[in-house]
């Protein structure tokens, strides 16, 4: 496959659309390979939808795996020309809205591709339309989840929390909400991107093998026994939450 441009084409009068980068690999290990494709429905999130969680949604979906990702902020925060001067914009405002308006002119694009806004922006297009708000999604749309991945301490906290005042549904089912503590940066959203498909294909692996009964007992061992194996290379917070819906 030719490379893709990784500069954006901005919507003309005629309706061009921004082209599609290209996106990274998302294998699973090597003990995982005769795992079929997502037997477990994922939900990952972060603050905005735009860094931790869209990083980790292309991973997972180039895995094969079943996922979609939301954040829990109050609006999509990303930097601006200062910490006093944040571009603020309304969940479910395009990616490609953002990127056009963070790209008006000359000195704007300049600057906000060098803060690495605009490239986020552009992954973001790349993936699905509009970031999406978690506290905002219906009870139908969350209990196709398996598996709630947060990607900071607070974060975990508002998924818990918003699973617990939420009205419990006929099937009460069980939702496994995970944190993998990483700062809010592309770099380090990258590794925890690849650290958390590794965690996905083990549960995935265990749900296929024994089914979701046996997911529902051998999860706490499961991110016990990651964390430990985890910490000699890389390390992560690992925190974990039952809750029914």
């Amino acid at each position: 496959m030719p490379p893709v441009s990784t500069r954006y084409r901005r919507q003309d009068q005629y309706g061009s659309h921004l082209t599609r980068p290209s996106t990274p690999p998302g294998l699973p290990p090597l003990s995982s390979h005769h795992v079929p494709l997502s037997t477990l429905s994922f939900g990952v999130v972060c603050s905005s939808n735009i860094n931790r969680s869209m990083e980790a949604h292309q991973v997972f979906a180039n895995a094969g795996l079943t996922v979609e990702s939301y954040g829990t902020g109050t609006n999509v925060k990303l930097p601006g020309r200062s910490k006093m001067e944040p571009q603020i914009f309304k969940f479910g405002t395009p990616y490609e809205e953002m990127y056009n308006l963070l790209a008006a002119n000359f000195d704007d694009e300049t600057f906000f591709t060098t803060n690495g806004v605009l490239p986020l922006c552009r992954r973001g297009a790349s993936v699905k339309t509009a970031p999406q708000r978690w506290q905002d999604t219906p009870t139908t749309a969350i209990t196709n989840h398996d598996i709630v991945i947060a990607f900071e301490e607070r974060i975990f906290d508002a998924v818990v929390n918003d699973l617990q005042t939420r009205e419990a549904t006929e099937d009460f089912e069980p939702i496994h909400v995970i944190c993998l503590d990483t700062k809010d940066h592309p770099h380090e959203a990258k590794k925890s991107g690849r650290i958390a498909l590794e965690l996905c294909w083990l549960l995935e692996k265990t749900a296929h093998d024994g089914g979701r009964e046996v997911l529902l007992s051998e999860t706490p061992e499961i991110l016990e026994g990651f964390q430990q194996e985890r910490m000699v290379h890389t390390p992560v917070k690992i925190l974990y939450q039952l809750c029914y819906l």
